[in-house]
């Protein structure tokens, strides 16, 4: 992990391991989904429901100052905690990353290979919930340089310098799946004009770790996307777009990438957004 651009951002389990008694470190076990944590989290770990804490209703990302202050209070977090993020889904544990560093936190950190890494290296996991502390946290408003909003988004179709990221499925970009099925609304199915795909599972090894920056690197450009140009990831609600935009970011070192973190959740429902199939 030396070799990524900022190896700070990522642990071990080891790491972990020895660090689940320190107090300045607070574990956040996320997903949308509540049954991998109560089945078995790491000890200490407290559980993120997206649903719940980073999406609204609407599925688009909450970034309601109160909001981010009471669920970060509540899991004990200080605005000088080593959060250690990690779930059983591949693409959640980078999300958080991104979504924390929005709103400012300074030290954030993903377990490399997540739950599943874990419990491979034959770290026990409990069903026992944490006894937490609250504490007063302060965020702030969210960072527009972690963020590309629909204006820029639109601004970039059909140009040469700029690559807009699709890493959905590709049954998603082709346009045969929806957000939801059947889709709601005035949904359109498809991908914006002119968008690369790349599915975010690529930049993973089999065993959902990292893979190394040569790897990485020679995957991207092999689909146009270099540290030179500006990037643009999107996916359905922002989650895969999120750990796109890690690996190029944190990883890679890239300096002009944004998560379109509305993404198709937005894009697709708007009636004058161009769409292909």
């Amino acid at each position: 992990m030396t070799d990524y651009a900022h190896p700070e951002v990522l642990v071990d389990t080891q790491w972990v391991a020895e660090h689940l008694n320190d107090p300045k470190v607070r574990i956040v076990d996320a997903h949308i989904d509540p049954a991998p944590y109560e089945s078995g989290h790491i000890p200490g770990a407290v559980f993120w429901n997206g649903f719940e804490t980073l999406l609204k209703p609407d599925w688009r990302i909450n970034f309601d100052k109160d909001v981010v202050e009471q669920f970060c209070g509540r899991s004990g977090i200080d605005n000088d905690t080593t959060v250690i993020a990690y779930s059983d889904h591949s693409a959640v544990a980078p999300w958080v990353f991104w979504f924390l560093k929005s709103v400012g936190h300074g030290d954030v950190r993903v377990l490399n290979g997540g739950r599943k890494k874990w419990v491979a290296d034959g770290h026990a996991l409990t069903t026992e919930l944490p006894t937490v502390t609250a504490t007063s946290y302060t965020a702030r408003e969210p960072d527009p340089d972690l963020r590309a909003l629909q204006e820029r988004v639109r601004a970039a179709v059909g140009k040469e310098n700029q690559v807009l990221l699709d890493v959905r499925t590709p049954e998603e970009y082709r346009g045969e799946l929806f957000l939801l099925e059947p889709p709601q609304g005035n949904e359109r199915a498809g991908h914006i004009p002119g968008a690369t795909h790349l599915y975010y599972e690529a930049a993973l090894n089999e065993d959902e770790t990292f893979k190394s920056v040569d790897e990485l690197t020679a995957l991207y450009a092999n689909h146009g996307v270099t540290a030179d140009k500006e990037t643009i990831t999107y996916c359905a609600v922002g989650i895969r777009s999120a750990h796109t935009w890690f690996v190029l970011t944190q990883l890679l070192g890239y300096p002009a990438v944004r998560s379109f973190d509305a993404s198709w959740n937005l894009w697709g429902r708007l009636a004058d957004t161009p769409v292909e199939a």
